[in-house]
């Protein structure tokens, strides 16, 4: 079952965060992960949450997402995201639908 990995970005250092971005792409992609939100246009329909740059990967499974989360590679290069920028992420279970 598909897993997604959801991130709320404010980015403190551009060119830094930039560094970051160019790294952990092909890293997520080794583990099976494909973006399908990358900071595009925001808009809040409801509530307080006010993020300012969203990131959403889709990966095979919640084991694959947490194996790139883990991973020697991402360990990496994670000091230079949370040195260059704020963050809250978080990974979501996918949803299959029961046969009818």
């Amino acid at each position: 079952m598909a897993a997604y990995v959801i991130v709320d970005v404010t980015v403190h250092h551009l060119d830094d965060y930039t560094t970051y971005r160019l790294q952990g792409a092909p890293i997520a992609a080794a583990y099976g992960g494909r973006f399908l939100a990358r900071g595009g246009a925001v808009e809040v329909l409801e509530g307080d949450w006010q993020p300012t740059r969203v990131v959403m990967l889709e990966f095979p499974s919640v084991e694959q997402a947490k194996a790139w989360w883990s991973s020697p590679e991402y360990t990496a290069i994670k000091l230079i995201r949370q040195r260059s920028a704020s963050t809250n992420l978080i990974i979501v279970e996918g949803y299959v639908p029961e046969a009818a």
